[in-house]
This record gives C-alpha cells, sequence and structure tokens, in this order.
C-alpha cells in the first residue's frame, strides 16, 4: 500500500510540475503579447524590462525534464495511455471555449480576462495538454526518437545546462520579487491573474534551483529509453 501511495504520489507531483511549466509559459506569452502589441508597461518601475520574461519562458522549458524526470514511475494505464484522456479533455475545453464564450480558440494564449468561464476551458486545456506532453513518447515513434535524440544532446551538454538553470531560476525568482513589489505597490494590481503569476513563478524558480541542487542534469543516461 505504501509503495502503491509513493508510486501515484510521484506521478501527480511529476504531472502539477509539468502544468505550473505549462502555465508559466502560458502567462508569461499573455504579458509579453501585451507588451509588445499593447504597449504595456509591464510591473513597472521594478521590472527593467517586459523582454525578461522570455527568461520565464526559457526556465519553465528546462523545467520540463526535471518534471519528467520525477515521474519516471510505472503506473499501468486504465484502458488508454493518459496522451487519450489529454487530447480529449482538451477537444472538450476548446468546445466549451468556442460554445459557451465569445472568445477565439486561437487567442486563448494571448487573453488577459477575468471571463469565468474562459479561464475554466482555458484551465482545461491546459491540463489536457499537460498529460499529453507528460506521455509525449508514446504518442508517436516520431515523437519519441525526437526525445530520445534531446536527451543524448543534454547529456552532452549537461554542464552548460547546469549553469544555465541555475541563472534561470535566479532571474525568475527577480521577476517574482518584481510582481510582488507591483501588487503592493499598486492595490489595483490584486487580482486572481497577479496571483497565479506570482504561483507559478515561485514554483518555476524552486525547481530550477532544486534541479541544480540535485545535479539532475548530470544524471542523464542517454542508454535509457525516454519512453514511458
Amino acid at each position: 500500500m505504501h509503495r502503491v501511495i509513493s508510486v501515484y504520489g510521484r506521478k501527480m507531483f511529476s504531472v502539477a510540475l509539468l502544468f505550473n511549466s505549462v502555465l508559466t509559459v502560458t502567462c508569461a506569452i499573455g504579458l509579453l503579447y501585451g507588451f509588445y502589441w499593447l504597449h504595456w508597461t509591464i510591473y513597472g518601475p521594478y521590472l527593467i524590462n517586459g523582454n525578461l520574461f522570455w527568461l520565464a519562458i526559457a526556465a519553465a522549458i528546462l523545467n520540463a525534464f526535471p518534471a519528467a524526470s520525477v515521474g519516471k514511475v510505472h503506473t499501468g494505464r486504465l484502458w488508454f495511455h493518459h496522451y487519450v484522456y489529454g487530447f480529449f479533455v482538451m477537444f472538450l475545453s476548446s468546445a466549451w471555449i468556442i460554445f459557451f464564450t465569445s472568445f477565439s480558440i486561437l487567442t486563448m494564449f494571448f487573453v488577459n480576462t477575468s471571463n469565468l468561464a474562459f479561464n475554466a476551458g482555458r484551465f482545461f486545456f491546459l491540463g489536457g495538454l499537460t498529460l499529453v506532453l507528460d506521455d509525449l513518447p508514446d504518442v508517436h515513434t516520431v515523437a519519441f526518437k525526437s526525445l530520445r535524440w534531446l536527451k543524448n544532446k543534454a547529456h552532452e551538454a549537461r554542464q552548460i545546462l547546469q549553469v544555465a538553470q541555475l541563472t534561470l531560476g535566479i532571474a525568475t525568482l527577480y521577476l517574482l520579487v518584481t510582481v510582488s513589489l507591483s501588487i503592493v505597490a499598486k492595490p489595483q494590481w490584486i487580482t486572481v491573474a497577479n496571483f497565479v503569476q506570482m504561483g507559478t513563478l515561485f514554483v518555476t524558480a524552486l525547481t530550477c534551483l532544486a534541479s541544480v541542487k540535485t545535479k539532475i542534469w548530470h544524471k542523464i543516461d542517454p542508454k535509457k529509453e525516454t519512453s514511458h
């Protein structure tokens, strides 16, 4: 019983970390869209340049590896691979957004709104996307071979990736501080979106620094299969 709890606990933790990476990228893309096309001043004067949110995207992408490595356990499957459920959830949430909101599915990653129906649909779409990404090696042999190639390249560049993740973790902490200071200085910015932003940045930074501490990039074994 203890082993079952441990296995499923690790898997849920892994998926949660991967979901945070997806959410971090989504939040950053929304801010960068506002920065470039709507000419927002993002979290000024504490954030010196809105382009720095590209570093949050890079940190989230790098964190996908430690997130996946935590979940390298055998949980079996209920009828289907869980990427099937992921695609199903993505389809349902897309239909929800199309039929029950006034937003386009194409603007999902760029819209900043407090509309509950849209945000609920976007939340479940990202959740489905997380399940697909977590099970990506099993989606298609091309995906499996591509991920194995990336794993080999990561092994070769492990020292560089270690330094990069440390740098990105510190940069993400800086972004977290700028968001926090902005909310304190401007109470009108106390919104659910900004609290979500702070939460994703905190977990992203923490994952970066924890990965550096455990030297996770040095533990890559290119001889092992990428598939689950």
